[in-house]
């Protein structure tokens, strides 16, 4: 870096004042002439053969514009799947249901007309005549077959393993604790729900909608239509949250391309938030059965992990998500022998997909628990525990029994960080002295330390492009698309400091391919980690470039060229040449596409909680978090993504959680009925930093966004066991005073 570097500064947020003042445009404020509005009719049964669906009093209401089931569209293509899923052409998605419907909310009709509200009395006189059949709806019951969605196909879809069996290890091992996990389903419920209006104009379409990747998006809708991806613009205005669940194409997308291009009218679907709940994908939802072995001191010996993962109705984004619990299930530690098996199991529910975190959530619950679980058989404190069995420092990069490969780590830094701002001799003092007295409510102190994976998959790039144009303003392009993290001014910072000019010179575009027709996407933590990497790349080889003409330009060699703020000089002289001059006659740009190896941000969680004895409520008293994600580009940026990630972890561990009922139907719809944390909710928060840098990247930065879904979840549950005295039956996600009252009045 030069004298002029934004790396490590926090300056105010170029997307703030357009949210105070409630100047962003979304998709749903997008007005276009003679659009038409869209509302899906959605199956009331889980599971039924679909027998026919009655248009007539719809379409013969008046005002609506069409009703549409897919006998009425049979050109109309399924729902594409990601190119990482394992999806078998018989379990492909239908956009709309064709002789079967597989779960509660799936759409199965569509009636358009020129306003919602019209549309709406469409829909309602829409008929389905759906002989209902025996829904399941826990996947391990649906791995056996007894009910199958897709006969004569095995609800199993695929099968993953890591590892090699452990079996002779664990009937050898001194201690062995077995334990099952259940990761509840979360609904990702971003304020704005998703949205799409697609325009048609001859053979191209304009797509406006609220997405993570609109390249991804585009390439996606060319080929379900068999149409060059140039005829395709996708443009993303600003996102009201994402959290993985908008990175992929929904058969509503597909449904309203294909009417706009049918009708060659604008067609518009805006989703209401009980369509939210039940049409759109879930997060998490698995059983984790895990055996931890480890000898009389504590040393680990080996791990075993059978998990099944519940993707609903249809394998999709779901389906490869599961396996990155699997990769993840090594976790921070040494252990010499482990096998991770992992079964995408299809169900009667809605499909799951990405959710913050996607899958190492899930890998770093199950394992922090069988670790407290440890702890408590050996009569060990669990930091200690942890202490024996981290990953040395010095043995970094790692490869992890699972084939991962760690790049830089110091686990131990960060737990014993988290132990001092967590005041933890101090809290276990009085932990021992209630417990002793039997005066005060029960104190508990939970750990969950987490190894994170970012930058999404193993090998992709990210585009980035610096343009310097004549008046010595620079634009930088990205393929990373934001769904609020700052990227217009984390980015700038970037390019800024790379070319050592004012940061209020360079503007950041995002979100149109026509503008950015190259890119990946946002997701997996993986912007400023890919996509600022790309960016510093590019704005060095423009410099670079620069400095090229400059020497040409002033006839020096460039060893007599100084560069300050946007000038070269010659040394010893008065004579210069702007950055913008030297981009007067010849465009001045160039372009990045980065691939890092895939980086591992790690850290430690420590919560203290208190459980009252007559009602079993729990008071969260204090959370300390202690992330390293390497070197920190904007501080307040990562403050804001680790707050608001731990707020969606306090909502896994306490508070949410779908339900189905027997029958496949979902029992919330409404936020009357999902509870949600808000500020209310909040601890003591205590945020703290280690810093080992990505010895892979130029700016030694790994991804922040997903740690707080990652480590708060066990810190809070450990806790709440340690305050309990270990007995953990019936603890499970979310933990519920009612829970707790239950064991507690089991003790008395």
């Amino acid at each position: 870096m030069g004298h002029r570097s934004y790396v490590g500064q926090s300056p105010p947020r170029r997307e703030d004042p357009g949210l105070v003042a409630g100047a962003h445009r979304y998709v749903a404020d997008i007005v276009v002439p003679g659009c038409l509005d869209a509302v899906f009719v959605r199956s009331f049964e889980a599971h039924g053969l679909l027998n026919a669906v009655d248009l007539a009093a719809a379409q013969s209401m008046e005002g609506i514009v069409g009703a549409y089931s897919a006998g009425e569209l049979p050109d109309l293509p399924v729902t594409p799947a990601p190119p990482r899923a394992e999806v078998p052409p018989e379990m492909s998605w239908p956009a709309l249901a064709r002789d079967r419907v597989r779960f509660a909310g799936q759409p199965i009709a569509v009636v358009l007309a020129a306003d919602r509200y019209t549309a709406e009395d469409g829909a309602e006189l829409v008929f389905a005549d759906i002989d209902p059949l025996e829904a399941v709806i826990d996947p391990g019951p649906a791995a056996s077959d007894e009910v199958m969605l897709f006969e004569p196909r095995s609800n199993v879809v695929s099968v993953r393993e890591f590892g090699a069996p452990v079996d002779d290890v664990m009937d050898s091992a001194p201690v062995v604790v077995e334990t099952i996990i259940r990761n509840e389903r979360l609904c990702p419920t971003s304020i704005e729900t998703r949205g799409i209006v697609v325009v048609p104009d001859g053979d191209d379409i304009t797509v406006h909608v609220s997405h993570q990747a609109p390249q991804r998006l585009r390439q996606s809708l060319a080929r379900s239509f068999g149409i060059e991806a140039e005829l395709v613009r996708v443009i993303v205005p600003h996102v009201g949250g994402a959290f993985g669940a908008k990175s992929q194409t929904y058969p509503e997308y597909i449904v309203i391309a294909h009417l706009a291009r049918k009708l060659g009218r604008p067609v518009r679907w805006i989703e209401d938030r009980r369509e939210a709940f039940a049409g759109a994908t879930h997060g998490r939802g698995q059983t984790q059965r895990l055996r931890l072995a480890a000898d009389r001191e504590g040393n680990l010996l080996a791990l075993e992990a059978l998990v099944d993962a519940d993707i609903g109705a249809y394998p999709h984004t779901g389906e490869f998500i599961a396996a990155n619990t699997g990769w993840m299930l090594s976790g921070p530690y040494t252990i010499p022998h482990l096998h991770v098996r992992v079964r995408a199991v299809v169900t009667n529910t809605t499909p799951t997909a990405a959710y913050r975190g996607a899958g190492r959530p899930e890998a770093a619950y199950a394992l922090e628990r069988a670790l407290d679980r440890l702890a408590h058989r050996l009569g060990a404190d669990p930091a200690e525990l942890r202490l024996r069995n981290f990953i040395d420092r010095n043995e970094f990069p790692y490869r992890s029994p699972t084939g991962a490969v760690y790049d830089s780590g110091d686990h131990a830094a960060a737990l014993r960080l988290a132990l001092e701002r967590a005041g933890y001799d101090d809290a276990r003092a009085e932990q021992r002295r209630r417990r002793t007295t039997g005066d005060g409510n029960p104190l508990g102190i939970g750990i969950g330390s987490y190894i994170e994976r970012s930058g999404g998959q193993e090998g992709s790039t990210e585009f980035g492009s610096v343009t310097i144009e004549p008046d010595g303003t620079v634009v930088a392009r990205s393929g990373a698309t934001p769904q609020g993290q700052g990227h217009a001014t984390a980015f700038a910072q970037v390019v800024a400091s790379a070319l050592e000019v004012e940061l209020d010179r360079v503007s950041v575009i995002q979100g149109d391919t026509d503008e950015v027709p190259v890119g990946v996407g946002t997701f997996g933590s993986r912007s400023m980690q890919v996509g600022g990497s790309s960016l510093h790349h590019a704005a060095h080889d423009a410099l670079e470039e620069a400095r090229l003409r400059a020497s040409a330009h002033l006839e020096v060699a460039e060893a007599d060229l100084r560069y300050d703020d946007g000038r070269f000089t010659v040394v010893g002289t008065d004579r210069s040449v702007t950055l913008g001059q030297l981009a007067t006659e010849r465009a001045l740009s160039a372009q990045a596409e980065f691939g890092p190896p895939q980086a591992f941000p790690f850290g430690t969680y420590v919560a203290v909680v208190e459980l009252d004895r007559d009602t079993g409520d729990i008071s969260l008293e204090k959370l300390v978090a202690v992330d390293d994600c390497g070197i920190v580009i904007n501080p307040k940026l990562v403050e804001g993504q680790s707050v608001g990630s731990i707020i969606q972890g306090i909502g896994q561990a306490l508070y949410e959680q779908v339900v189905f009922d027997e029958y496949g139907q979902p029992l919330m719809s409404s936020l009357m009925d999902y509870s949600l944390p808000t500020v209310a909710e909040l601890p003591e928060l205590v945020l703290d930093q280690t810093v080992t840098p990505n010895p892979n990247v130029p700016l030694g930065n790994k991804g922040a966004g997903e740690a707080g879904c990652i480590g708060t979840p066990p810190a809070i549950v450990n806790a709440i066991v340690d305050a309990l005295g270990g007995r953990d039956e019936g603890i499970d996600l979310p933990v519920t005073p009612e829970k707790v009252w239950l064991v507690l009045s089991r003790s008395d």
